[in-house]
Formats: C-alpha cells, structure tokens, sequence
C-alpha cells in the first residue's frame, strides 16, 4: 500500500503490519498509523497535506473522525498532539533532516497532554520510542518559547490581518491595519503589528512574540477584505488560538471587522460576534473609543488624596458653548459672515477651542453641516483652520475631521480609476492590431484589481495573440502566394529518457478523418512548440506512437483544431494541453492515460462528450471548466477525487454519474450547472465541498448519503428546484447558507438531533423559505 510522508508529503511504499517506516526522500523515521483499508489511508493523507500546510484545525477534525471508527490508533492521537502544538517539520540545513517547529505553543507540557498519553498506551515498543523522543525534543522548544516570551511586555490589542496576497503583494488589508495600529498607538495603546513589531526579529522564530501577544492582549481585532483572507492560514491560526484563550478568560474580546465584502461570509466562528464594517463613516473612532472602555473599565481605579494646591487654575469661560451653538446655526443658515463672527467670539475666550477652527473650516469651504464635509470637491488638509482644529482637537473629533478626509481622497481615487476604467475600455473596444490589445493590456494592468480588470486585461492578451495568429496567418499566405512552401514535420525528442510531442504544421489544410502520418525522421535540433499560425482548419491530427507525455499547454489556442487522437502509448496530460481549442468536439483519451493536468479541456466549448479512462484517480482543478457543449459525463471507479472547478460552469450538462470510489467533491466541483437536473452522490463520499453544486439551478434531486460528514458553505446555493432533502446522521458540519436561496425547499429531514440541528440552522441561516417544515425524530419543527 502506498501511503504519503507525513513529514515532506513523499510516497511511501509499506507492508501490511508495518508501524514504522523510513522516508526514501527526506530521510525521516516515523510512525504510520493503522491502515485497515484504502479509505482510511485517504483521510490520513489528507489530514496529513492539511497539517503540513500548517492549516491544524482541519487536520484536527479529520484525525478526530479516524479515532471515532477505531480509538486504539496512536497514530491518529499522536497526530492531534502534533496539531496542537502547531508543529510543522522543516528541514535543518545543516543536517537536510526534518526537525519539528512550534508554531502553537501551550502553557502546558506536551507530557501533560491526554492525547499523547493515549499515543503512548496504544502505541508498539518502536513508536513508542519515536514517540517519545520527539516529545522531549518539542518540550524544549516550548521551554524556550516560554522563556523568551516572559520577559515580553504586556500588549493590549493584537492586530491580526493577512499581509500579502498570492503574488507577494501588499493587501489592502494590511494598508487598513497600519491605519488603525497608528491611531490606537496615537491613544498611548501598545499594539502587536506584525509588520512593525516583528521587523527587529528577522532571522528568529516569531512563535515567542506571537504566544506572549495573545496571552497578553486584551482585545484582538481581525480586519480582512475578501472571505478568503480571514481563513488564510496564518490569519486562522491567530484569530483561532485567541478564540480557544477566551473560553478560559471572559475579559479578552475578538472583535471582526470587514470591507468590501459581506458580513455572512464572515469565518462561521464569528457569527456570534458583534461584527464591524470598516467602510462605515467614523468606524476608526467608534473602533477606538470601544477599546478605550473595555480597557480602561479592566484597570484599577487609583485614589489621589487631596492636597493643597500651589497653581492657580485657568478659569473656563462658561460662555462658549452658547457663542459655539449660535455659530453653527449661522452655519446651517449659510450665513457666512455671522457664522465666522461668533466664532471669533469663541476664539477670543478660548484661543484653542478646536470645535470654532471647525465652524471656520466650514466657512472657508462654504459647508452648511459638518457632515458635508465628506463630499467636499478636494482634500483640505493644507487648510490652516483644519490644521488648527486638528491640532486642538480630541480623540474624537480628530477622528472624525480624519474620516471626512479620507473619504474625500478614496472618492477622489475611485474618480481616477474609473475616468481611467473607461478609457481602458474604449481602448480595448476600438483595438484592431496586437499592438493595440497590448496596450489596452497594460491600462488594465495599472489599475490592479479595479472592478473586472484582471478579467479584461486577460482578455486583451488572448485577443492580441489572436491578433498575432490572424497576422501571422496572412503572411503565410502571401507567402504561399510566393512559391514558398511550408515544412511538415512532426518530431520526436527524447529527453532523459522521456517522450515529448512536438508538432509542426501542414503546408496545407488537412480535412477532417485525414490523419497526419508522423514522420520516421529524428529531429537533429530540438522542434518549437506549436505554432497556432497555422492556416490549417477542419482539422484533424494524430499524435505520433510512442509519445509518453502531453506537455503543459502543447495545444493550447489551437483553434483549428477539431479532433484529436491520442496513442496508448501517453500515460499523462499537462496543464492546459487542449485549453482554448474552442472548435474541438472529438478526443479520444486511451486508458493508458493516469493523468489529466490542471485545466487540461478548459474552454473546449464545442466538446460533446469525453471518455475519462479508468486509471484516473483525480480529476484535476478546472479540467473541464467551461466546457458548454457536454452534456453528459461518465466518472470511472478509479477517480477519488473531484477538485475544484472540474466541471463548473458545464451551462448544458444534464447529469453525471458518480462511481463509489469518489471520496471528495471540492469547492465548485459542479458550480453553474443550469441543466443538470439530478445528480447521484454515492456513500464513499465524505466531503462535499463549498459551493459545490452553487446555482445548478434545475438540480431537483439530490440524495446525501450516509457517509458525507461536511456539506460546505454555500454548497447548494440557489438550487432553486430542490424542495426535499434529507441530512443523514453522518453529517457533522454544514456551512454557511449551504441551502439558501432555494425558495422551493419546504421540507428537511434530519436523522441526528432535531434541537441541535434546529439550532444550527437558525444560527448559520443556511435555509431560505417561506414555509420550511424540519423534521427530526422528536417531530416536525414550523420554521
């Protein structure tokens, strides 16, 4: 049986019986847990990936459902203890062994820990010893994270944000943290920042500073801009470890804030906080003085005894606050003149009064309410009445003369971008050449993530390669015109032993069911990869015998292209080999393919229908994503796995049959199906992933079996033909508006407990009718 590395993900090849094992790759002893059958193996590997992505609460959940099926695996214990203490293998440069991290360190001793003690009495003689010098090494890395973490200094907010996006770029979320860590740092708060308070740490572990952080602050505020952000792994494992720090002291509060997005899809954790939006005007000072009472309401109150005073105080005009109200009601009137007199007026009592430099700021910008001050046509900060009332002002109204500023400067930039938006359309709508795309490119480029412009800017690069092709097209036939000829040539390379195909063009069009017979001659010179110039059309080719290997992107563009026949002799099909052949409606995939990459069939819009042969155990990220023109689709009983995409947005496929042998439906497996009106999910299944089934508009008929433990967020989100549909008792987690918007939905049946399902339903509102009968074992529930 073949079983993954826990250590580095490598295969393992183990015998039955076997408890440890040595790595080929990295070189690590370790333990292997039970192994009764092929399923238990998957849960393991997959518990296993999770953990080694430092994602532990997943992994924690996985673990704890193999030890519900077979409590005496020390394995599955061992791996909860791993999960805990956050321990994540890396490699010691010096020795290229994996040692373990701590990246969740624990007050209490690893030996003190339940888990590990039934580890230890479930476990053989040799993991038992394994065991337990691994347990002495992690007790040492705690006993120097605690070190160091006590002589740290007490903070009061913890900041958790994510820092960087997919591409090494600065988040939007960072820039907001940054903001909002000067601002409590401006109110005399110590906040822990990552990007300040560990920039003097390089080199070290930062799990000591982060440990002492969340044991010392008081209040956390986690800020985020997209969903995904908040559950990045990192982010995750702060804003998780404080949450479990709550439940043992009620002073500490996590508090959510979010922009840009909505608050449902807020972590599930969550929804039992009082959430923040942070587009709201004034939330930073709203923000601060809530922190400001819950940490000044914590702190002892001292007691001054009297004494005699020596300075004489300064007397308080009580005169202002009249002279303030009738200038604002000047103000309100548009009288000017008024307005500026009585503020002077103030002015004279009290030099330093920041609410009078605030009427004459007002005055200056002709603004009748201060909260216009928003919609102001340009930023006024170089104002000297605005810097005066920022300079006297309180926490408060310094907040709030902030906030009007900023908003004017966002509404300043959003002007920008979407002035420059629409020139990058019309510059894409009126573009002919590639040149032109190109550049069109570029403008889309420049304004980042702005509405759709990802989107649109990779629109104007397929379309000025289009351009390029079309180009290039006519020049091959002027050059035809010529005399000159084409080559044909289809060459075989061979690399290290490895087969590649390479293809050459025709120096005419070949019709439909006229093969290309591969030529017998070696390439002396390694071939170029396909030139989609080719003024080939209706065409049909036949990849040579012998080739192993479909390379990454070989046929990708390749619009003239209609059928394709693939030799027995390719056992594998990179990433986007056949993405955008959009006329393609015929492949034939042999059975010695075990392979098929990421997006392999993407945008293959007229494929009718495909043949996955019965070697495939994963049918990979976005496979078949887009692909409009099949209807049907036949799963083999070698496939485990559905990834995410592989069939979203198939708008006319009608059903597909699911084998047993699937264990995992991932995130948008199906999404955007509109025709497919039923499905069947067989009872190897244990996972069906978020938005799974998302807007299968017509899908009617659905049976979750026994076996599932997790329906995702949003899994069968806008089904709106579903109106019955029954949660066996294997069902464990179902996330967040998995069945809303299914207006036809009127009566669930659940075979676990009707109070504690009932609750979660209501708590996560995942329903959505007018009329919803739940029924549990102890009767029907009207919702």
């Amino acid at each position: 049986m073949t079983f993954k590395c826990k250590m580095c993900g490598a295969s393992l090849t183990i015998s039955a019986g076997q408890s440890i094992v040595t790595c080929d790759y990295c070189d690590t002893q370790q333990t292997i847990p039970k192994l009764q059958d092929a399923r238990i193996a998957n849960l393991y590997d997959r518990a296993n990936h999770f953990r080694r992505n430092n994602d532990f609460d997943k992994a924690m959940g996985i673990y704890e459902s193999i030890l519900n099926e077979d409590n005496t695996d020390a394995e599955a214990y061992w791996s909860l203890v791993l999960c805990r203490y956050g321990i994540e293998y890396v490699e010691d440069p010096k020795t290229k062994k994996r040692i373990p991290t701590v990246n969740r360190a624990q007050f209490t001793s690893i030996f003190d820990d339940q888990n590990y003690k039934s580890a230890l009495a479930h476990a053989d003689n040799q993991q038992r010893k394994l065991y337990e010098a691994e347990a002495h090494a992690i007790n040492e890395i705690q006993k120097n994270i605690l070190a160091i973490s006590q002589k740290e200094e007490p903070f009061d907010v913890f900041i958790c944000y994510k820092e960087t996006d997919a591409n090494g770029r600065r988040t939007m979320d960072s820039v907001l943290a940054t903001e909002l860590y000067q601002e409590l740092t401006r109110e005399g708060f110590k906040v822990f920042f990552s990007r300040i308070t560990l920039e003097d740490k390089l080199g070290v572990a930062y799990e000591p500073y982060i440990f002492a952080a969340l044991q010392s602050s008081k209040v956390m505020v986690v800020l985020g801009t997209r969903p995904e952000h908040f559950n990045a792994v990192w982010v995750k494992n702060e804003w998780s470890r404080y949450l479990s720090l709550i439940k043992n002291d009620a002073k500490k509060l996590l508090i959510p804030a979010y922009r840009d997005m909505d608050p449902y899809h807020l972590p599930p954790e969550f929804s039992h906080l009082q959430a923040q939006d942070m587009a709201k005007l004034g939330f930073m000072q709203d923000l601060t003085r809530g922190i400001q009472k819950i940490l000044q309401a914590d702190k002892p109150v001292t007691i001054i005894e009297p004494s005699t005073p020596n300075v004489i105080p300064t007397p308080v005009a009580l005169n202002i606050s009249p002279l303030l109200k009738r200038a604002f009601m000047f103000l309100e009137d548009g009288e000017w003149s008024s307005a500026d007199e009585y503020c002077e007026k103030v002015l004279d009592q009290e030099p330093e009064c920041a609410e009078a430099y605030l009427g004459k700021l007002m005055i200056e910008l002709q603004v009748k309410q201060r909260t216009d001050l928003a919609h102001c046509a340009h930023p006024f900060q170089n104002s000297k009445n605005y810097q005066k009332a920022i300079r006297f002002a309180d926490s408060q109204l310094k907040a709030e003369l902030t906030d009007y500023l900023n908003a004017i400067k966002a509404r300043i930039e959003n002007e920008r971008l979407e002035k420059q938006y629409i020139e990058s359309v019309q510059a894409m709508n009126t573009a002919n050449t590639e040149s032109d795309y190109k550049s069109a490119a570029k403008l889309f480029a420049a304004l980042g993530d702005y509405k759709d412009c990802p989107r649109l800017k990779a629109d104007c690069s397929d379309k000025a390669e289009a351009a390029r092709i079309a180009n290039e097209k006519r020049m091959a036939k002027r050059k035809k015109g010529r005399g000159g000829l084409f080559i044909v040539a289809t060459c075989l390379l061979t690399v290290a032993g490895v087969v590649g195909i390479y293809v050459m063009y025709p120096f005419s069009p070949v019709k439909q069911n006229s093969p290309i017979v591969p030529s017998t001659t070696t390439a002396t010179t390694p071939p170029k990869t396909p030139d989609t110039s080719s003024p080939s059309e209706n065409t049909t080719y036949v990849i040579p015998q012998g080739t192993t290997h479909i390379k990454d992107g070989a046929f990708m563009g390749r619009t003239d292209l209609t059928k394709v026949v693939i030799p027995d002799s390719v056992t594998s099909i990179g990433d986007d080999a056949f993405s955008k052949c959009s006329s393609l409606t015929d492949i034939t995939i042999p059975d010695s393919v075990t392979s098929i990459g990421t997006g392999a069939f993407k945008d293959c819009s007229k494929l009718t229908s495909v043949t996955i042969p019965n070697g495939i155990t994963t049918i990979a990220t976005s496979a078949f994503y887009r692909c409009t023109g099949l209807t049907h689709v036949t799963i083999p009983s070698s496939v485990k796995t559905i990834e995410r995409l592989a069939f979203a947005d198939c708008s006319n496929l009608t059903s597909v049959t699911i084998p047993d042998s699937v264990t995992t439906i991932e995130e948008s497996a199906f999404s955007y199906c509109f025709k497919l009106t039923n499905v069947t999910i067989p009872n190897s299944v244990t996972s069906i992933g978020d938005s799974a089934f998302y807007f299968c508009t017509k899908l009617s008929d659905v049976t979750i079996p026994d076996g599932v433990q997790s329906i995702g967020a949003f899994a069968f989100r806008r089904c709106k033909s579903i109106n019955e549909i029954t949660i066996p008792d294997s069902v464990t987690s179902i996330g967040t508006n998995a069945f809303a918007g299914c207006p036809d939905l009127t009566f669930i049946t659940f075979n676990g407990t009707s109070a504690q399902w009932y609750a979660i339903s209501l708590e996560y509102n995942w329903i959505d009718s007018s009329s919803l009968t739940i029924h549990c074992t102890d009767g029907d529930i009207k919702y």
